[in-house]
């Protein structure tokens, strides 16, 4: 598998997120979610990304116990920092999104103290000794207290050598922006803002991190599913998506078919054709979906389906297209 810098880390180009394996929106059994992270690795994925919110804590266990199988070297982690689990006074209701999970739930904490127990209490769950890259996640209104304390800890951690590389983790694209001019960032993980739907990261966050030499982990790049199976009532954003979106998922699904190709190989290559993405990552919650997206970004994509894409307006004239289109 193709590899890629990632400050003074070497990783694969493609990566595994672990959202699905913490029950985003469906419950997944221990033995697909071992499963699924047992193909990842057999299709050579070596870069896999987690968080204490993924599942409340599930995702960060399921993955431990299969990483800590193998040589700590032979792989790169990163998991995020911004939200302490703890158990409520009460009973707990069921979660919005992640189902299947413990009484848990995320308090958010972006402080200095807060981040190094987070950091703490993920070795914990994952029973692995150090991560590779640490990210400040969702600080959407706590900008403030994220400069002042959760970055102050990362740049602390990475300067003791305890992690390689540290950013922010992020379904915008503005904040990002600001931190890049604030902080000495190495990377950052973009979610569902570079797509075939979205290409809003190309108006600054791009530019800004090519400048200064920050890579982009590249997620939410089937936008929450709409761009997987397009369809009245699949998902954008985490959310329901509005008949607009489902008509242009459903056009440039159209446009796929025309071409003999699939909408899900047109994404990820479309997203993994800028320079500025370093690891595409994507989630899986069982061993078929992963294997099919590694095949998806290899399948033959026509030179004739891009040229029609930009002709007719359909991505920013702006975003780079693969090699040959």
């Amino acid at each position: 598998m193709k590899r890629s810098r990632l400050g003074s880390l070497d990783v694969t180009s493609f990566g595994l997120g672990s959202a699905p394996l913490g029950g985003l929106f469906t419950p997944v059994s221990d033995a697909d979610a071992e499963a699924t992270i047992a193909s990842a690795w057999s299709l050579g994925i070596r870069f896999f990304d987690t968080a204490p919110l993924y599942g409340f804590g599930l995702a960060e266990r399921c993955l431990g116990a299969f990483l800590r199988q193998q040589p700590r070297d032979s792989y790169a982690i990163s998991t995020k920092v911004g939200r302490l689990l703890r158990a409520p006074d009460g009973a707990a209701a069921e979660d919005e999104h992640y189902k299947g999970t413990s009484r848990e739930r995320p308090v958010f904490d972006f402080s200095y103290d807060g981040v190094m127990r987070s950091v703490e209490e993920s070795l914990a769950r994952l029973g692995l000794d150090r991560v590779d890259v640490l990210l400040v996640h969702d600080p959407d209104d706590h900008y403030d207290d994220a400069v002042a304390g959760a970055f102050r800890a990362l740049q602390r951690l990475r300067g003791d050598g305890t992690v390689k590389a540290i950013g922010a983790g992020m379904n915008q694209s503005d904040m990002l922006v600001r931190f890049a001019e604030a902080v000495p960032v190495d990377c950052f993980l973009l979610a569902g803002r570079y797509t075939l739907l979205d290409q809003g990261a190309l108006d600054a966050l791009f530019p800004v991190c090519a400048a200064k030499n920050i890579g982009i982990l590249l997620g939410g790049i089937y936008n929450s599913g709409i761009l997987a199976n397009p369809h009245t009532g699949a998902k954008f954003n985490y959310q329901d998506a509005d008949a607009a979106l489902v008509a242009r998922a459903l056009t440039l699904d159209e446009l796929c078919r025309k071409h003999g190709t699939e909408l899900k190989a047109a994404a990820l290559q479309f997203c993994m054709a800028h320079p500025a993405v370093t690891v595409a990552v994507t989630g899986a919650r069982n061993a078929a979906e992963i294997a099919d997206n590694i095949a998806m970004s290899e399948m033959a994509v026509p030179a004739a389906f891009w040229q029609e894409l930009r002709g007719r307006k359909l991505v920013d004239a702006r975003a780079p297209l693969p090699a040959g289109a």
